[in-house]
């Protein structure tokens, strides 16, 4: 499912720019560091160890980046799973999504002086 999503996102005309510039030549590590991230959140298997949102606390994302964002995450999660834990997964998602935005928001209104 992990492949599966961020091939999704690196194809992606809103999306894969941003990561790709980014992660060029550092995919197969990112990709590690999320299958230990998502082992964590989904499973409770706890073999993440960090903090996921100062990598993005910098990105050029908006509102828009993150629905599709979700919109992909959603649509890869239903393709492999349906009832509760499926549930559950978007749930965390749209949650993180939602999180990580606030976040981003209001470091950019405290840079402006807001």
């Amino acid at each position: 499912m992990v492949n599966d999503f961020y091939g999704k996102v690196r194809k992606d005309d809103l999306l894969g720019s941003i990561f790709n510039k980014i992660l060029d030549g550092r995919w197969p590590e990112h990709l590690a560091k999320m299958y230990r991230f998502w082992q964590t959140i989904l499973l409770d298997e706890h073999t993440y160890k960090g903090y996921p949102f100062e990598p993005h606390a910098k990105l050029p994302v908006e509102q828009m980046h993150f629905d599709r964002w979700v919109f992909l995450f959603s649509e890869t999660v239903h393709n492999y799973f349906s009832g509760d834990k499926a549930n559950r997964a978007i749930w965390q998602g749209e949650r993180m999504a939602e999180m990580f935005l606030m976040r981003i928001d209001l470091i950019r209104e405290r840079a402006m002086g807001f």
